[in-house]
């Protein structure tokens, strides 16, 4: 366990799943697992954690408000909250002891290495998240969760760490993953459905961003510039935008470029000067872009 002070605050770095074991004066099970039973804690403190490992973690309870992605955020009952290496989160110790009810699993990569479930990490959207992305479930979900967790913790107490008991814990991470999925599905789906404006929202921030010549300093807009304009995480926004319009955010990008593109063309101007007013680096990086979306060069369009 290490703890750094960055910006005047601690950070604890969590390299191994037992270094927020420790932290916490939670029992130490695998090198590579840890499951933490808030409830069972005399002595729980306040972190701000620098994660290199996966966490799961289930705020049954949680009257504090906590730093999430790009803001602070106060957990419902029932928040679950995934985070992936290379993400923080917490609250800087204050030194007070603080009373959570609810669960923490966390496992390294390691764990997953040469396994399927490896090579599916990144299809997890929900390990992406930023402020107010949290899972929301309900009591009866809650309790599903919190019987995995159990059922890690007692393969962890009773049995000898080898491949097979790797494999079962393996199995119930995948678990664990897939009931998050579902959760995550049904979460997206109704904020895609509530939120009528986000397309409205996503399209004038395109037009700002010419309208503004942002283009001329950052270039091209992105999906991440995007997303992290409208507060929401590049997998979150793509998936909200894929569900409203059965499209990427990326077409959309590009086809909103495109149609400003045309509309220079039409207005006469050089395939020189639309490249820089769109942002692209070089005139052939827009002639190749504008051929590969429309089937024929700017000067072929011009002839239709």
């Amino acid at each position: 366990m290490r703890i750094f002070a960055a910006k005047m605050e601690k950070i604890l770095k969590i390299h191994n799943v037992n270094d927020y074991a420790r932290y916490i004066g939670a029992p130490e099970l695998h090198p590579l697992v840890s499951v933490i039973h808030y409830d069972e804690l005399e002595h729980c403190r306040h972190s701000l954690n620098s994660y290199q490992v996966y966490g799961i973690i289930l705020l049954q309870e949680s009257p504090y408000t906590l730093a999430y992605g790009q803001g602070q955020y106060r957990f419902n009952s029932g928040s679950l909250l995934c985070v992936a290496p290379g993400q923080t989160g917490g609250q800087t110790d204050n030194g007070e002891t603080i009373h959570i009810k609810g669960w923490v699993l966390l496992f390294s990569p390691e764990l997953l290495y040469g396994t399927d479930l490896a090579r599916r990490m990144d299809d997890y959207h929900f390990f992406s998240y930023y402020e107010n992305e949290s899972l929301h479930t309900t009591p009866d979900e809650q309790r599903t969760i919190e019987i995995c967790f159990k059922m890690i913790r007692h393969e962890l107490q009773t049995k000898p760490d080898g491949e097979h008991l790797r494999r079962i814990i393996i199995a119930y991470l995948e678990l664990i993953l897939e009931y998050c999925s579902v959760f995550y599905e049904r979460q997206f789906k109704t904020e895609a459905t509530a939120d009528d404006d986000l397309l409205k929202r996503f399209n004038t921030l395109l037009h700002d961003y010419y309208r503004e010549g942002r283009q001329l300093k950052l270039g091209l807009p992105t999906v991440g510039y995007c997303a992290q304009e409208l507060f929401l995480s590049p997998n979150y926004f793509g998936d909200l935008i894929r569900q409203a319009t059965g499209e990427t955010a990326t077409a959309i990008i590009r086809n909103f470029v495109m149609q400003r593109a045309v509309a220079h063309l039409h207005e006469g101007k050089t395939v020189g000067e639309i490249s820089d007013l769109l942002g692209f680096e070089y005139p052939q990086h827009f002639t190749r872009a504008f051929k590969k979306h429309y089937g024929v060069t700017p000067s072929g369009f011009l002839k239709k």
